[in-house]
């Protein structure tokens, strides 16, 4: 749980799984991102997750400094990953911001696959 604020009448927490919900979200929203990844630790598989489960692809840790971000992705064949990764970056601070008030230290963005994109 995060406290995300203190008052007289007492604290508002949040769940790591808000968090976790929140920074996934924003992360998908991002150009050039294909989708979201969760490795699967026993077998080093990944796999593109569903909007269902967005949240698996972040894990989110706390610091001195802040929140400790990482996320997951799979980025468009042909797309910049260096610009994919900084508007994932810029996004996921301004929604967690934004939404809960929660400072955040870091995002590390890991490409863990590139997949190429048919038009229909």
């Amino acid at each position: 749980m995060f406290n995300i604020k203190t008052t007289e009448l007492g604290n508002i927490m949040v769940a790591k799984e808000v968090v976790e919900t929140i920074a996934g979200l924003a992360a998908i929203d991002s150009y050039g991102l294909v989708g979201m990844v969760a490795q699967d630790i026993t077998s080093g598989l990944s796999s593109i997750l569903g909007l269902e489960s967005i949240r698996k692809g972040v894990q989110v840790s706390s610091s001195e400094a802040g929140l400790v971000v990482d996320v997951y992705i799979m980025v468009g064949y042909g797309i910049k990953i260096k610009e994919v990764a900084a508007n994932v970056m810029q996004k996921v601070v301004y929604d967690l911001d934004k939404h809960a008030g929660l400072k955040v230290a870091t995002v590390n963005v890991n490409v863990k696959g590139v997949k190429v994109i048919t038009e229909k």
